[in-house]
């Protein structure tokens, strides 16, 4: 029972796993759905701008699993600084009424954390590198 828990854990932190988890998620919080004037993704980080101060911390903690996961693959203390630097940024240019939509929808800070994480698993986790469209 034991020796199954452990396999189990060892699978679900594998590049692999971990690379198909933050896929997930940056799709969820960055392209969600379509604007169908703009004709461009929009996800639940946009969304959730749309409540007033609740949206914005739920939109970092989210953000900030993607740096957790990143964590978790030893990832270097610069690359993750620089992940909670485009959180942190998304976060207080969130937080300005009504005209932080904007920035929100321009900034797409997990998106950028998807690349550094995608680059860290290519280099350091080549037999799990996928080639993106």
């Amino acid at each position: 029972m034991i020796r199954q828990f452990d396999a189990l854990a060892a699978a679900a932190t594998s590049p692999a796993a971990v690379r198909q988890r933050v896929e997930m998620l940056e799709h969820v919080l960055e392209g969600l759905v379509t604007v169908p004037l703009l004709n461009r993704r929009v996800g639940l980080d946009v969304l959730l701008d749309l409540i007033p101060g609740v949206g914005d911390v739920v939109a970092a903690a989210l953000g900030g699993w993607l740096i957790w996961e990143a964590r978790t693959l030893g990832m270097s203390r610069w690359q993750l600084a620089r992940m909670a630097g485009n959180v942190g940024i998304d976060f207080l240019l969130g937080l300005i009424p009504v005209i932080g939509l904007v920035p929100d929808y321009l900034f797409r800070s997990n998106t950028r954390n998807l690349r550094i994480i995608k680059r860290h698993l290519d280099r350091h986790h080549p037999a799990g590198a996928v080639i993106d469209r």
